[in-house]
């Protein structure tokens, strides 16, 4: 894959940073605690790899975790460095650097965690499966290894893999127009079904849902959709496996069903 048809992650997670506010932190601390089932990561080391606009990083921070995140684009780097700045003024305890999860010499360098957090990212590496490999490793013993991975919907996969294709040769300027266009059908989907169970077809709770979740912004996140390329998928069972082999056990996984999105998976390393 060239880097012309790589979707800029950084750009789009610099401006998701323009809508960052007090509650989205707030959010994303309570996400993260709640998945986890932690109330504190006091002592603990959190490896965040690809750490996007910096959210999650910053959210085990604020939990008490030692903090190390990592991200190929280098723009995503800066708004983790960003957050760090503004909100953890420089701490020493989080460490940022900009590298590949493909790359087995620098992640050794990283040691271990007690977290290993890589939430919808190793999908979007060209090479999932090694990807995946190489980031557990970086989970010590007893310690915790949480991925999302988008789930496999065969013809429907891809289908979307052609619309971030398309998406990727658009020039800059068509771009979002393309985004409009293809969250335009499928919330007007969304709604129609959402009327035909007697709901308000509003999408707006929808969009409250997702910042209460994660603290995260629906609009990037559809930017994110359209454009996230490499893109790779995987069923259930093509994750939890391999792991399993590896000497990861199951605690929790949240799965799409049937639909599009993100399987979340959380391991214990034995």
């Amino acid at each position: 894959m060239s880097e012309t048809d790589r979707f800029e992650f950084g750009k789009n997670w610099k401006a998701f940073l323009a809508s960052l506010d007090q509650q989205r932190i707030e959010r994303a601390v309570e996400s993260l605690r709640q998945t986890l089932g932690v109330e504190s990561m006091e002592g603990k080391c959190f490896i965040d790899l690809g750490c996007g606009s910096g959210l999650f990083s910053l959210a085990a921070h604020q939990l008490g975790a030692e903090v190390t995140s990592i991200d190929f684009d280098m723009e995503s780097v800066q708004c983790t460095e960003f957050l760090r700045e503004n909100y953890a003024a420089k701490s020493p305890v989080w460490n940022i650097q900009q590298g590949s999860v493909l790359d087995a010499s620098f992640l050794g360098s990283l040691g271990q965690g007690d977290y290993v957090y890589s939430w919808g990212v190793l999908h979007h590496t060209g090479a999932m499966q090694d990807a995946i490999a190489l980031a557990s490793e970086r989970t010590r013993v007893g310690g915790h290894f949480l991925i999302s991975i988008y789930n496999d919907q065969g013809g429907a996969s891809r289908r979307w893999l052609r619309i971030k294709q398309n998406y990727n040769r658009l020039p800059s300027w068509l771009r979002p127009g393309l985004v409009v266009l293809v969250a335009s059908y499928y919330e007007l989907k969304f709604a129609v079904a959402r009327l035909l169970r007697f709901k308000n077809p509003s999408p707006r709770r929808d969009w409250r849902a997702k910042k209460a979740d994660r603290g995260m912004s629906a609009w990037h996140d559809w930017v994110d959709w359209v454009g996230g390329l490499p893109f790779e998928v995987a069923e259930p069972e093509q994750i939890i496996e391999p792991l399993r082999q590896r000497g990861f056990i199951l605690e929790k996984l949240k799965t799409v069903g049937n639909g599009w999105g993100c399987n979340e998976y959380l391991f214990t390393r034995q």
